[in-house]
Protein backbone atom coordinates (compact mmCIF):
# COMPACT_ATOMS: atom_id res chain seq x y z
CA UNK A 1 0.00 0.00 0.00
CA UNK A 2 1.34 3.81 -0.57
CA UNK A 3 1.77 5.69 1.88
CA UNK A 4 -0.35 8.32 0.04
CA UNK A 5 -2.72 5.22 0.82
CA UNK A 6 -2.18 5.18 4.66
CA UNK A 7 -1.34 8.63 5.75
CA UNK A 8 -3.24 12.38 5.28
CA UNK A 9 -1.89 14.07 2.85
CA UNK A 10 0.89 16.90 3.42
CA UNK A 11 0.62 20.07 1.72
CA UNK A 12 3.78 21.32 0.22
CA UNK A 13 4.90 24.88 -0.79
CA UNK A 14 8.14 24.54 -3.27
CA UNK A 15 9.64 27.93 -2.87
CA UNK A 16 12.47 28.61 -5.73
CA UNK A 17 13.81 31.66 -7.18
CA UNK A 18 11.48 33.64 -9.20
CA UNK A 19 13.01 33.04 -12.52
CA UNK A 20 12.02 29.26 -11.63
CA UNK A 21 8.38 29.84 -12.40
CA UNK A 22 6.54 26.42 -12.61
CA UNK A 23 4.36 26.81 -15.45
CA UNK A 24 7.36 28.89 -17.28
CA UNK A 25 9.58 25.87 -16.73
CA UNK A 26 6.91 23.50 -18.15
CA UNK A 27 6.76 25.35 -21.43
CA UNK A 28 10.63 25.58 -21.42
CA UNK A 29 11.27 22.23 -21.47
CA UNK A 30 8.15 21.33 -23.30
CA UNK A 31 9.93 23.21 -26.21
CA UNK A 32 13.66 21.88 -25.21
CA UNK A 33 15.18 25.01 -24.12
CA UNK A 34 15.70 23.86 -20.38
CA UNK A 35 19.09 22.74 -20.59
CA UNK A 36 20.28 19.70 -18.67
CA UNK A 37 18.88 16.38 -18.03
CA UNK A 38 15.93 17.86 -16.12
CA UNK A 39 12.38 17.18 -15.34
CA UNK A 40 9.16 18.26 -16.03
CA UNK A 41 8.84 20.41 -13.52
CA UNK A 42 12.16 22.23 -11.51
CA UNK A 43 14.50 19.53 -9.85
CA UNK A 44 11.69 16.80 -9.49
CA UNK A 45 10.15 17.96 -6.36
CA UNK A 46 6.95 17.26 -8.04
CA UNK A 47 7.49 13.82 -7.81
CA UNK A 48 6.74 13.45 -3.96
CA UNK A 49 2.94 12.87 -5.01
CA UNK A 50 4.06 9.53 -4.82
CA UNK A 51 4.75 9.67 -0.94
CA UNK A 52 1.55 11.72 0.08
CA UNK A 53 2.41 15.33 -0.31
CA UNK A 54 0.52 17.70 -2.70
CA UNK A 55 2.96 19.67 -4.41
CA UNK A 56 2.42 23.67 -5.08
CA UNK A 57 5.03 25.73 -6.83
CA UNK A 58 6.18 29.26 -6.05
CA UNK A 59 5.35 31.27 -8.90
CA UNK A 60 6.61 34.90 -10.21
CA UNK A 61 4.79 38.03 -10.22
CA UNK A 62 5.12 41.57 -11.28
CA UNK A 63 5.80 43.86 -8.55
CA UNK A 64 5.07 47.57 -8.69
CA UNK A 65 7.22 50.71 -7.66
CA UNK A 66 7.34 50.55 -4.41
CA UNK A 67 7.61 46.73 -3.85
CA UNK A 68 10.73 46.64 -6.40
CA UNK A 69 12.40 49.86 -4.69
CA UNK A 70 11.80 48.04 -0.85
CA UNK A 71 13.01 44.76 -2.18
CA UNK A 72 15.84 46.32 -3.66
CA UNK A 73 17.15 47.60 -0.78
CA UNK A 74 15.89 43.88 1.22
CA UNK A 75 18.31 42.19 -1.02
CA UNK A 76 20.96 44.72 -1.20
CA UNK A 77 21.19 44.39 2.84
CA UNK A 78 20.69 40.72 3.24
CA UNK A 79 21.35 39.23 -0.22
CA UNK A 80 18.16 37.53 -0.12
CA UNK A 81 14.96 37.84 -2.62
CA UNK A 82 12.18 38.88 -0.03
CA UNK A 83 10.22 40.58 -2.81
CA UNK A 84 9.72 36.71 -4.12
CA UNK A 85 8.74 35.38 -1.04
CA UNK A 86 6.04 38.71 -0.41
CA UNK A 87 4.71 37.64 -3.77
CA UNK A 88 3.66 34.26 -2.98
CA UNK A 89 3.06 34.47 1.20
CA UNK A 90 -0.88 33.29 0.50
CA UNK A 91 1.19 29.84 -0.59
CA UNK A 92 3.93 30.18 1.62
CA UNK A 93 1.57 30.32 5.07
CA UNK A 94 -1.33 27.85 3.72
CA UNK A 95 0.88 24.66 3.88
CA UNK A 96 1.94 22.57 5.98
CA UNK A 97 5.73 22.24 4.98
CA UNK A 98 8.00 24.42 2.57
CA UNK A 99 10.35 23.20 0.47
CA UNK A 100 13.52 25.37 -1.07
CA UNK A 101 16.27 24.70 -2.88
CA UNK A 102 18.88 27.72 -2.48
CA UNK A 103 19.36 29.73 0.82
CA UNK A 104 18.49 32.57 -1.58
CA UNK A 105 14.44 31.47 -0.70
CA UNK A 106 14.45 30.24 2.75
CA UNK A 107 16.32 33.18 4.28
CA UNK A 108 13.69 35.17 2.81
CA UNK A 109 11.09 32.49 4.09
CA UNK A 110 12.15 33.17 7.33
CA UNK A 111 12.58 37.06 7.19
CA UNK A 112 8.49 36.76 6.06
CA UNK A 113 7.79 34.01 8.90
CA UNK A 114 9.21 36.84 11.82
CA UNK A 115 6.92 39.70 10.17
CA UNK A 116 3.89 38.00 10.52
CA UNK A 117 5.09 36.02 13.74
CA UNK A 118 1.21 35.80 15.10
CA UNK A 119 0.76 33.71 11.75
CA UNK A 120 0.56 30.10 12.16
CA UNK A 121 3.92 28.91 11.00
CA UNK A 122 4.61 25.59 8.08
CA UNK A 123 7.66 23.56 9.01
CA UNK A 124 10.46 24.76 6.55
CA UNK A 125 12.70 22.63 5.41
CA UNK A 126 16.33 25.12 4.12
CA UNK A 127 18.55 23.91 1.70
CA UNK A 128 21.59 25.62 1.86
CA UNK A 129 23.98 25.62 -1.59
CA UNK A 130 26.38 28.54 -1.34
CA UNK A 131 26.17 30.22 1.86
CA UNK A 132 29.14 28.87 3.24
CA UNK A 133 31.98 29.47 0.66
CA UNK A 134 30.79 32.69 0.83
CA UNK A 135 29.96 33.08 4.53
CA UNK A 136 33.87 35.19 5.11
CA UNK A 137 32.37 37.28 2.71
CA UNK A 138 29.45 38.82 4.55
CA UNK A 139 29.83 41.98 6.87
CA UNK A 140 29.16 41.56 10.37
CA UNK A 141 25.28 43.10 10.40
CA UNK A 142 24.78 40.97 7.50
CA UNK A 143 26.17 37.73 9.29
CA UNK A 144 23.38 38.40 12.60
CA UNK A 145 20.87 38.80 10.39
CA UNK A 146 21.53 35.37 8.61
CA UNK A 147 22.01 34.47 11.94
CA UNK A 148 18.91 35.07 13.52
CA UNK A 149 16.95 33.99 10.40
CA UNK A 150 19.16 30.32 10.18
CA UNK A 151 18.17 29.64 13.38
CA UNK A 152 14.57 29.44 13.14
CA UNK A 153 14.76 26.89 10.16
CA UNK A 154 13.17 23.79 10.74
CA UNK A 155 16.48 21.48 9.65
CA UNK A 156 19.39 22.53 7.05
CA UNK A 157 19.67 20.46 4.68
CA UNK A 158 23.23 19.91 2.08
CA UNK A 159 24.11 18.36 -1.23
CA UNK A 160 27.20 18.14 0.31
CA UNK A 161 28.90 16.28 3.33
CA UNK A 162 31.28 19.34 3.35
CA UNK A 163 29.15 21.99 3.68
CA UNK A 164 27.25 20.22 6.10
CA UNK A 165 30.79 19.66 8.20
CA UNK A 166 30.97 23.63 8.02
CA UNK A 167 27.27 24.24 9.45
CA UNK A 168 28.05 22.34 12.34
CA UNK A 169 30.56 23.97 13.29
CA UNK A 170 28.66 27.62 13.00
CA UNK A 171 25.51 26.17 13.47
CA UNK A 172 25.41 23.00 15.96
CA UNK A 173 22.05 23.85 17.73
CA UNK A 174 20.45 23.50 13.89
CA UNK A 175 19.68 20.39 13.23
CA UNK A 176 21.50 19.38 9.78
CA UNK A 177 21.35 16.79 7.03
CA UNK A 178 23.15 15.65 3.80
CA UNK A 179 20.23 14.92 1.27
CA UNK A 180 22.10 13.30 -2.11
CA UNK A 181 20.99 15.37 -5.30
CA UNK A 182 19.82 13.54 -7.65
CA UNK A 183 17.94 13.92 -11.39
CA UNK A 184 15.76 12.47 -14.16
CA UNK A 185 17.16 8.38 -14.97
CA UNK A 186 14.48 7.92 -16.94
CA UNK A 187 16.59 7.74 -20.27
CA UNK A 188 19.74 6.37 -20.03
CA UNK A 189 22.31 6.90 -22.90
CA UNK A 190 24.27 3.93 -24.48
CA UNK A 191 27.98 2.99 -22.86
CA UNK A 192 30.97 4.80 -24.52
CA UNK A 193 32.31 1.44 -25.50
CA UNK A 194 33.98 2.43 -28.66
CA UNK A 195 37.70 4.27 -29.13
CA UNK A 196 38.44 7.41 -28.82
CA UNK A 197 38.57 9.75 -31.76
CA UNK A 198 42.00 11.17 -32.65
CA UNK A 199 42.37 13.47 -31.07
CA UNK A 200 40.70 12.28 -28.64
CA UNK A 201 37.76 14.76 -27.39
CA UNK A 202 36.94 16.33 -24.35
CA UNK A 203 33.92 17.95 -23.14
CA UNK A 204 33.62 20.44 -19.77
CA UNK A 205 30.33 22.02 -18.89
CA UNK A 206 29.71 24.50 -16.33
CA UNK A 207 28.43 27.88 -15.53
CA UNK A 208 29.44 27.89 -11.58
CA UNK A 209 32.26 29.76 -10.02
CA UNK A 210 34.05 27.24 -8.82
CA UNK A 211 34.81 25.82 -12.63
CA UNK A 212 38.17 25.75 -12.66
CA UNK A 213 39.22 26.76 -16.72
CA UNK A 214 42.54 27.69 -15.73
CA UNK A 215 43.41 24.46 -14.90
CA UNK A 216 41.70 22.54 -17.84
CA UNK A 217 43.32 25.08 -20.59
CA UNK A 218 47.23 24.44 -19.13
CA UNK A 219 46.44 21.20 -19.33
CA UNK A 220 45.09 21.13 -22.86
CA UNK A 221 47.07 23.63 -24.39
CA UNK A 222 50.31 21.52 -25.24
CA UNK A 223 48.05 18.49 -26.25
CA UNK A 224 47.65 18.26 -30.11
CA UNK A 225 45.94 14.32 -29.44
CA UNK A 226 43.51 16.42 -27.88
CA UNK A 227 40.68 19.01 -28.91
CA UNK A 228 38.34 20.57 -25.91
CA UNK A 229 34.98 21.03 -26.01
CA UNK A 230 34.03 24.31 -23.43
CA UNK A 231 30.37 24.81 -22.78
CA UNK A 232 30.25 28.31 -20.44
CA UNK A 233 29.55 31.71 -20.24
CA UNK A 234 31.76 32.19 -17.97
CA UNK A 235 35.03 31.30 -19.24
CA UNK A 236 37.30 34.45 -20.80
CA UNK A 237 37.75 33.37 -24.62
CA UNK A 238 40.84 35.43 -24.55
CA UNK A 239 42.33 33.03 -22.57
CA UNK A 240 41.71 30.29 -25.36
CA UNK A 241 42.21 32.29 -28.33
CA UNK A 242 46.26 31.11 -28.76
CA UNK A 243 45.01 27.66 -28.70
CA UNK A 244 43.29 26.14 -31.74
CA UNK A 245 42.56 22.61 -30.05
CA UNK A 246 40.30 24.33 -27.58
CA UNK A 247 37.23 26.06 -28.66
CA UNK A 248 34.16 27.55 -26.73
CA UNK A 249 30.80 25.57 -27.60
CA UNK A 250 27.04 27.19 -27.68
CA UNK A 251 24.48 25.89 -26.07
CA UNK A 252 21.09 27.04 -26.67
CA UNK A 253 19.12 24.21 -26.52
CA UNK A 254 18.82 20.45 -24.74
CA UNK A 255 19.33 18.76 -28.03
CA UNK A 256 22.52 20.81 -28.55
CA UNK A 257 23.51 19.54 -24.83
CA UNK A 258 23.12 15.93 -25.59
CA UNK A 259 24.86 16.18 -28.88
CA UNK A 260 27.78 17.64 -26.87
CA UNK A 261 27.77 14.65 -24.60
CA UNK A 262 27.43 12.15 -27.91
CA UNK A 263 30.24 14.02 -29.27
CA UNK A 264 32.68 13.33 -26.40
CA UNK A 265 35.27 10.50 -25.75
CA UNK A 266 35.49 11.84 -22.20
CA UNK A 267 34.24 14.54 -19.70
CA UNK A 268 36.41 17.03 -17.52
CA UNK A 269 35.09 18.68 -14.39
CA UNK A 270 37.79 20.57 -13.09
CA UNK A 271 37.06 22.83 -10.27
CA UNK A 272 38.27 24.78 -7.35
CA UNK A 273 38.23 23.64 -4.03
CA UNK A 274 34.72 24.40 -3.02
CA UNK A 275 32.11 22.93 -0.05
CA UNK A 276 28.81 22.52 -2.13
CA UNK A 277 29.63 19.94 -5.11
CA UNK A 278 30.14 21.83 -7.55
CA UNK A 279 29.58 20.36 -10.82
CA UNK A 280 27.51 17.52 -9.55
CA UNK A 281 24.55 17.92 -11.88
CA UNK A 282 27.44 17.81 -14.92
CA UNK A 283 28.87 14.73 -13.40
CA UNK A 284 25.28 12.79 -12.70
CA UNK A 285 24.37 14.10 -15.91
CA UNK A 286 27.74 12.55 -17.39
CA UNK A 287 26.80 9.09 -15.80
CA UNK A 288 23.44 9.11 -17.46
CA UNK A 289 24.60 9.51 -21.12
CA UNK A 290 27.36 6.78 -20.45
CA UNK A 291 30.46 8.95 -20.68
CA UNK A 292 33.63 8.56 -18.55
CA UNK A 293 34.63 11.29 -15.93
CA UNK A 294 37.62 13.20 -14.95
CA UNK A 295 37.01 15.20 -11.92
CA UNK A 296 38.69 17.26 -9.50
CA UNK A 297 38.17 15.75 -5.86
CA UNK A 298 36.79 18.45 -4.12
CA UNK A 299 33.76 19.60 -2.80
CA UNK A 300 32.57 16.24 -1.15
CA UNK A 301 31.74 14.96 -4.85
CA UNK A 302 33.49 11.51 -3.46
CA UNK A 303 29.82 11.44 -1.78
CA UNK A 304 27.92 10.77 -5.17
CA UNK A 305 30.76 8.81 -7.22
CA UNK A 306 33.97 6.70 -6.02
CA UNK A 307 37.23 5.92 -7.40
CA UNK A 308 35.47 3.34 -9.70
CA UNK A 309 32.86 5.31 -11.22
CA UNK A 310 35.18 8.42 -11.43
CA UNK A 311 38.51 9.53 -11.77
CA UNK A 312 39.72 11.89 -9.57
CA UNK A 313 42.55 14.28 -10.11
CA UNK A 314 43.76 16.95 -7.13
CA UNK A 315 42.49 20.30 -7.19
CA UNK A 316 45.36 23.10 -8.86
CA UNK A 317 47.01 20.53 -10.70
CA UNK A 318 46.86 20.75 -14.38
CA UNK A 319 49.66 17.88 -14.82
CA UNK A 320 46.67 15.37 -13.64
CA UNK A 321 44.37 16.40 -15.25
CA UNK A 322 46.57 16.02 -18.39
CA UNK A 323 48.30 12.76 -17.40
CA UNK A 324 44.52 11.48 -16.56
CA UNK A 325 43.05 12.51 -20.00
CA UNK A 326 45.88 10.33 -21.76
CA UNK A 327 45.60 7.53 -19.51
CA UNK A 328 41.78 7.28 -19.92
CA UNK A 329 42.51 7.95 -24.05
CA UNK A 330 45.10 4.57 -23.77
CA UNK A 331 42.98 2.32 -21.46
CA UNK A 332 39.93 0.81 -23.05
CA UNK A 333 38.94 -1.08 -19.70
CA UNK A 334 39.54 1.74 -17.88
CA UNK A 335 36.77 4.12 -19.75
CA UNK A 336 34.58 1.85 -20.33
CA UNK A 337 34.49 0.48 -16.73
CA UNK A 338 34.25 3.94 -15.13
CA UNK A 339 31.59 4.51 -17.20
CA UNK A 340 29.48 1.59 -16.69
CA UNK A 341 29.80 1.75 -12.48
CA UNK A 342 28.99 5.11 -13.23
CA UNK A 343 25.96 4.63 -15.17
CA UNK A 344 25.09 1.45 -12.84
CA UNK A 345 24.69 3.87 -9.73
CA UNK A 346 22.45 6.09 -11.37
CA UNK A 347 20.15 2.88 -12.34
CA UNK A 348 20.14 2.10 -8.92
CA UNK A 349 18.05 5.45 -8.33
CA UNK A 350 20.16 6.39 -5.62
CA UNK A 351 20.71 9.75 -7.18
CA UNK A 352 17.35 9.99 -9.41
CA UNK A 353 14.91 13.11 -8.61
CA UNK A 354 12.66 10.58 -7.13
CA UNK A 355 14.97 9.50 -4.53
CA UNK A 356 15.80 13.43 -3.85
CA UNK A 357 12.20 13.87 -4.09
CA UNK A 358 11.15 10.95 -1.64
CA UNK A 359 13.86 12.26 1.34
CA UNK A 360 11.85 15.62 1.07
CA UNK A 361 8.80 13.74 2.21
CA UNK A 362 10.16 11.86 4.39
CA UNK A 363 11.85 14.56 6.29
CA UNK A 364 8.53 16.46 6.25
CA UNK A 365 6.53 13.72 7.63
CA UNK A 366 9.12 13.49 10.52
CA UNK A 367 8.48 17.17 10.92
CA UNK A 368 4.90 17.68 11.36
CA UNK A 369 5.20 14.34 13.44
CA UNK A 370 7.25 15.99 15.98
CA UNK A 371 4.84 18.93 15.99
CA UNK A 372 1.71 16.72 16.75
CA UNK A 373 3.67 14.66 19.28
CA UNK A 374 6.12 17.06 21.11
CA UNK A 375 6.36 14.86 23.93
CA UNK A 376 7.99 12.22 21.83
CA UNK A 377 10.50 14.67 20.18
CA UNK A 378 13.85 14.43 20.83
CA UNK A 379 16.08 17.89 21.14
CA UNK A 380 18.73 17.98 18.31
CA UNK A 381 22.25 17.59 19.77
CA UNK A 382 24.97 19.92 18.89
CA UNK A 383 27.66 18.31 16.68
CA UNK A 384 30.69 17.20 18.21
Amino acid sequence: MSIAGERKPIRVFVHLAANFDARRWEEGWQAGRIIGINERLPYGYFRAADDGCVITYSAAKPANWLEKTAGSAITKLTRIDFLHAWHNRKGLFDCDVVWTHTEFQYLAVLLLFQLFFWKRRPKLIAQTVWLFDRWNGFNLIQRRILSFLIAKADILTFLSPENLKAARRVFPRVRSEFVPFGINTAELGSLKRQKPHCPVRVLAIGNDPHRDWDVLIEAAKNMPDCHVKIASWTIDKAKIAPFSNIEVLTISSNSQLIEAFDWADLLALTLKPNLHASGITVMEEAAVRGLPIICTDTGGLRAYFSDREAYYVPPGDPAAVQAAIVRLAGDDALRWGLAACAQEKMKSGELSSRAYARRHAEISRELLKRTAAPSMARPCKPAA
